[in-house]
């Protein structure tokens, strides 16, 4: 009876301790959850909270957009921009090329309230990449815009990258950029671009001889060097003002060094067209992507509103294009334009004072 005494007392002290513990813990929860900020829950205040617009789990893949910016067309770089950021529910990151004189000037219009949740990188561009590649004419050096030829360095750009956007700074976007972004290239495709002959485009002379919408217009095919890539003369150009990039395509094939050996082979064999229409960066990108191209939607790449200052198209097609491109002499910042007033929307006045829009005065800007 004694051992059965000791037993229950044992049992009784064993289930007092228990109790005593259990009391412990439910006071020590009941504390932890009333506690404001329990360690392990704090926010983490260097994340910025994303624009609620771009709260989309269906646009959570950043969309890398690269363009160009000289200081004399900045007013324009900064009008793409901003047309697309603000038509845009997917998360764009900006890549601006810019070079080294125009940065603060650039840091400084992008601080604009404008454009405070605008998500971007400058670049600085070395033009000495550029020696023994292009033939500059010494009294028209002023002319030589070295930065059009960024679009041919893209990996360097954004080498994380898979895929990306080039765009012109002579353009206004209408609608989501994602959708061009999602433009389907075909396998072994480097690059999707507009081509010329689209049911956007107008056939149009230049100076008389050759067309901006086929080969011959680009490339001389009285040399050898032309004649044996065995290129069908009239077969319909591309314009390198838009296009989307499969940058793994473009590394595996090593575009840029193709690209850098056309140009080289230019500056000692002259194989551009005499009336070459448009930019000289064009050429080389004809020759890489000869038949190896795929396409993107008309759309988002209608062209020639700067071909003149008269009015190519409807307002009603206007307002439905997806994106707009003033390429050609008449820039909707210098001389009289076609649907100026469009470009105007999207434009941000520059904090500095140092972009002044010269509509109808200026003969300042060539076309691109």
């Amino acid at each position: 009876s004694v051992n059965i005494s000791i037993l229950i007392v044992a049992v009784v002290i064993f289930l007092l301790v228990i109790h005593h513990n259990f009391l412990s813990l439910s006071d020590f929860l009941r504390r932890e959850l009333s506690d404001p900020s329990p360690l392990g829950l704090q926010p983490i205040d260097f994340i910025p909270a994303a624009p609620e617009r771009l709260i989309d789990e269906s646009n959570d893949k950043d969309i890398a957009v690269v363009i160009a910016a000289s200081d004399e067309r900045l007013g324009g770089a900064i009008a793409a921009m901003n047309s697309i950021y603000q038509n845009s529910r997917s998360n764009v990151v900006f890549h601006i090329v810019t070079l080294n004189d125009t940065v603060d000037h650039l840091r400084t219009w992008l601080r604009s309230p404008l454009l405070k949740n605008m998500r971007y990188r400058i670049l600085e561009f070395d033009p000495r990449v550029l020696e023994g590649k292009v033939k500059v004419d010494p009294q028209k050096a002023d002319a030589f815009k070295p930065l059009t030829f960024a679009r041919f360095y893209l990996p360097s750009w954004v080498p994380d990258a898979e895929k990306v956007i080039y765009v012109d700074d002579d353009v206004i976007v209408q609608d989501d950029i994602v959708e061009l972004y999602n433009t389907p290239l075909k396998p072994g495709h480097a690059a999707a671009f507009s081509d010329d002959c689209d049911s956007t485009s107008s056939k149009v002379a230049v100076r008389g001889a050759g067309n901006q919408y086929n080969y011959i217009g680009f490339l001389d095919y009285q040399k050898e060097t032309i004649r044996k890539l065995a290129m069908k003369a009239n077969t319909c150009s591309f314009n390198p003002g838009v296009f989307v990039a499969n940058l793994t395509e473009w590394k595996l094939q090593n575009i840029t060094k193709q690209l850098e050996k056309w140009m080289a082979l230019n500056v000692v064999e002259e194989l551009y067209s005499k009336t070459l229409a448009g930019s000289i960066t064009t050429p080389p990108l004809l020759i890489v992507f000869y038949k190896q191209h795929s396409s993107i939607d008309p759309m988002w790449n209608v062209r020639h509103l700067g071909s003149s200052a008269g009015k190519r198209y409807s307002p009603q097609f206007v307002k439905a294009a997806k994106l707009l491109h003033w390429n050609g002499h008449f820039k909707p910042w210098g001389r009289t334009a076609s649907y100026a007033e469009v470009w105007e929307r999207w434009y941000v006045p520059d904090p500095a004072g140092k972009f002044n829009l010269l509509r109808r005065h200026s003969e300042a800007y060539e076309a691109k």
